[in-house]
């Protein structure tokens, strides 16, 4: 799910939203009625109908991968949408006998939501544009091939900043083509160590007929690390099934999707951790600021450590933590190594002698993962997800362990609180690949729920 979609539904349902109070506050309020007459309060009407809006135009394709967009095509989809939302808005009125609602009420509704919806896209369209000619949004693709088929995709991607897609470089094949747009990182065979080096969210296939064979073993090796796989249907060649068919500039691809992106979903999770994220931060902000200052009077040194995480595909950043080790922590961790307990690229072990006093105590309790919130609000992580891994830790895994890279890291996770004390690393990977599969909104409050419990157990260490 990239940030244009996101910005486009909240864009449509807020358009939805407001329209739709002050239709009925006209139509009801304002001509002799109440809101009464319609026997909803503006709250739950304004939500209902909002999210009928974005259902409405998730149907008509308005969410889709598009290199070529223009107002007129935008428009014309649009006016689509308003279709299947009168049909769907008359079967109701039909079939639940609301002769009530005022015809005249769904006109004035339907004629100025398209209006407004063209015009809140397209201002968000023109921001979105600006703020990705900064480098501020962006996702990273790869191409597999180096001939006319990938030059014209890439260009295609390159040129429409709308989808927020940059070309990182180009994976050729052993036959030195010459005709990329930007560098060529290496050959197909390095696909799995350029994965493994480089910020990659998606992999573009744009080869020719000579050498579709590559197409398979490509998406396999991306499926098991999770990436959106994109496939000119020029190099398909009947090879694979169970894509999404787009189009990008006027040239059809098949999209496979191997990680999370459900669509509305993911915009509830992430709302969810900025609301989550910001409350809590604010209510523990005494308790917060009550262990740094008791860490520094104590232990002295530094409140928070600072460490380099690895967060979604591969991208880094600095993840927060109280201070529970001493200073040189880090530097005396090659003499420990060999005493780990996690069976894998993992490292822990209970009687850790680097540990404070104070830091043991807070580890117990998970108190010490409290500035993560911070993180969290950023979006550098979520509520809920796999947990950060440090980049020595992420160079030694397998490639179906790289598939946990493929979701935001987050504060608790399924294997927290299911195999909390397990020392099979392997055990962890395939819960949190389980969550990954079957993730959902509702899956994310349980595991919050059963998170309170494991920190009262004071089973972390």
């Amino acid at each position: 799910m990239t940030p244009l979609k996101v910005a486009l539904a909240i864009s449509d349902f807020a358009a939805a939203f407001m329209l739709l109070v002050v239709v009925v506050s006209l139509r009801f309020d304002v001509l002799g009625g109440a809101w009464s007459v319609v026997e909803l309060r503006p709250l739950p009407l304004g939500i209902i109908y909002g999210l009928l809006w974005v259902s409405s135009l998730w149907l008509t394709g308005l969410y889709r991968l598009r290199a070529h967009w223009t107002l007129r095509g935008e428009a014309f989809d649009v006016l689509r949408a308003t279709a299947v939302m009168l049909l769907a808005a008359l079967s109701l009125i039909y079939a639940f006998d609301l002769h009530s609602i005022s015809r005249v009420f769904v006109v004035m509704l339907l004629v100025a939501q398209p209006a407004l919806t063209i015009a809140f896209r397209s201002v968000l369209r023109r921001l979105l544009e600006s703020m990705r000619s900064d480098g501020r949004i962006r996702r990273q693709i790869l191409i597999i091939g180096a001939g006319p088929e990938a030059r014209d995709f890439a260009l295609a991607v390159e040129r429409n900043r709308a989808l927020g897609l940059h070309v990182i470089g180009h994976l050729r094949t052993k036959r030195r083509q010459s005709l990329a747009v930007g560098s060529v990182l290496g050959e197909i065979d390095d696909l799995e160590a350029i994965l493994r080096s480089h910020v990659v969210d998606e992999v573009g296939i744009c080869l020719s007929p000579s050498d579709w064979r590559y197409v398979e073993p490509v998406t396999r090796i991306c499926e098991e690390e999770g990436k959106i796989v994109r496939v000119s249907i020029a190099a398909l060649g009947g090879l694979l099934g169970g894509g999404r068919y787009e189009e990008v500039a006027g040239l059809p691809i098949v999209t496979f999707l191997y990680g999370p992106d459900r669509f509305l979903g993911m915009i509830g999770k992430r709302a969810l951790d900025i609301v989550i994220s910001s409350v809590l931060m604010l209510a523990l902000s005494p308790l917060l600021l009550g262990i740094a200052a008791y860490i520094r009077a104590v232990d002295g040194g530094p409140a928070l450590f600072r460490q380099r995480r690895v967060g979604l595909h591969g991208r880094m950043f600095s993840c927060l933590k109280f201070r529970t080790m001493v200073p040189d922590a880090e530097e005396r961790l090659g003499d420990l190594e060999h005493l780990s307990e996690i069976n894998g690229p993992a490292f822990k072990i209970t009687d850790d002698p680097r540990i404070t006093k104070t830091g043991r105590w807070l580890r117990r309790t998970s108190l010490d993962e409290l500035p993560q919130l911070w993180n969290v609000f950023r979006g550098e992580m979520s509520i809920v997800g796999p947990r950060p891994a440090p980049p020595r830790e992420v160079d030694r895994y397998s490639i179906w362990h790289r598939r946990r890279l493929s979701m935001r890291p987050g504060l608790t996770g399924l294997w927290q609180v299911s195999a909390r004390s397990s020392s099979e690393f392997d055990q962890r990977v395939e819960l949190d690949l389980d969550y990954i599969d079957r993730w959902s909104i509702s899956m994310d409050l349980k595991i919050l729920l059963r998170t309170i419990p494991a920190m009262f157990a004071l089973s972390g260490r």
